[in-house]
């Protein structure tokens, strides 16, 4: 569980995060023009690292977040019964019976 919430964090910040911040810090705009300041957050829509880190981000997103699922149910889930209590407990019942 910890670990798919670590690789969510890590992959969110080193693709989505990255690649805005580097589209913000070092873009450059003919005559000073930004253009896509009131678009998506100030990304360019159609710029190809964003059609390619998208898409791979949901993925990991998506197998992160069931193996946080997969996690949360096993820390949760109570023990089962040990085998030879349960014989020793049909064994009783036949015996009342």
């Amino acid at each position: 569980m910890i670990v798919g919430i670590l690789i969510a964090i890590i992959y969110t910040l080193g693709s989505v995060v990255d690649l805005y911040m580097q589209t913000q810090m070092y873009s450059t705009y003919p005559n000073g023009i930004d253009l896509t300041s009131s678009w998506f957050f100030g990304l360019d829509i159609l710029d190809w690292r964003l059609m390619v880190v998208l898409p791979m981000w949901l993925l990991v997103i998506l197998i992160s977040i069931i193996a946080i699922w997969i996690g949360y149910s096993m820390l949760t889930t109570p023990a089962p019964v040990p085998l030879e209590e349960l014989e020793e407990e049909l064994a009783a019942e036949e015996e009342s019976e």
